[in-house]
């Protein structure tokens, strides 16, 4: 059984980044940048104010997802058609030209989303059931907290779901997930050790820098200049963010999977 090096598979990301860098970033620029920047200009504010209490700012919340939910499911769409041509671009021993990851990505996109869908009503109903377990002998809100934390394990376990449809040519969503689980059978702990401190040190990476954008742009007359620098920053470390998890899971699968099994003697690390 092939064991998760965190160390290995972290350096193994950098080794991946550098190496394509030029592709990555072209990539990057166009499915993650760029919807991200246009999310900010044409997506509205949640309308909240002062003196709202939380029941009033959950209404405005959901008002807000409720009119824009189209236009989200539509923006997220490149993000997600990015993460599979980066995973390709990585990972396919085809060794393929950007515009040929494109089209390999989006050939498995819809059963990529099929196969997320899936998970997401299977988490949910896991999630009901949970809440409902444990309200038996916990308070509401502690029961919510718990099944919360539950729910990291199934995640944890399909986090390599991209990396089987993009390697396999896996266009079976159900044949995905169950290679996803397969190869992370009995390692839930070293993935978590290893995505959960890169998540964590993003978080506050990511609250740094805006807090210091938004001391720097504090000076400016215009709000919405302000709204918008900020969202433009925060979309530039979004789409970093997003590049090197897409390392990451392909590193991760580097070792999980058939490369280190010598099923294929393409390494990731040489650029194209």
């Amino acid at each position: 059984m092939a064991i998760l090096d965190s160390s290995a598979a972290w350096h193994g990301a950098q080794r991946m980044v550098r190496a394509n860098r030029d592709m990555l970033v072209a990539v990057a620029g166009v499915f993650f940048l760029l919807p991200e920047l246009i999310g900010a200009v044409v997506l509205p504010v949640p309308q909240l104010t002062k003196g709202m209490d939380q029941q009033q700012m959950a209404d405005a919340v959901l008002r807000f997802y409720s009119a824009t939910g189209p236009l989200l499911i539509v923006l997220s769409l490149p993000l997600v058609l990015g993460f599979l041509t980066l995973l390709a671009i990585l990972i396919d021993p085809d060794r393929p030209t950007v515009g040929t990851a494109i089209v390999q990505a989006a050939r498995l996109l819809p059963g990529y989303m099929l196969a997320q869908m899936i998970i997401a009503v299977a988490l949910t109903m896991l999630w009901i059931t949970a809440i409902a377990g444990l309200s038996l002998v916990l308070p509401q809100p502690a029961a919510v907290a718990a099944s919360l934390v539950l729910m990291v394990y199934p995640l944890v376990r399909v986090v390599l779901i991209g990396p089987e449809m993009v390697a396999r040519r896996l266009r079976n969503p159900i044949r995905a997930i169950a290679g996803a689980l397969t190869l992370t059978r009995g390692k839930f702990t070293a993935l978590l050790l290893f995505f959960g401190p890169a998540l964590a040190l993003f978080v506050v990476v990511y609250a740094l820098v805006s807090i210091g954008a938004a001391l720097a742009l504090a000076n400016l007359a215009n709000e919405e200049t302000r709204r918008l620098i900020g969202e433009a920053v925060g979309a530039v470390l979004l789409a970093v963010g997003h590049t090197y998890f897409a390392a990451m899971v392909a590193s991760t699968w580097h070792q999980l999977g058939p490369v280190d099994g010598a099923d294929t003697a393409i390494s990731p690390f040489t650029p194209r």
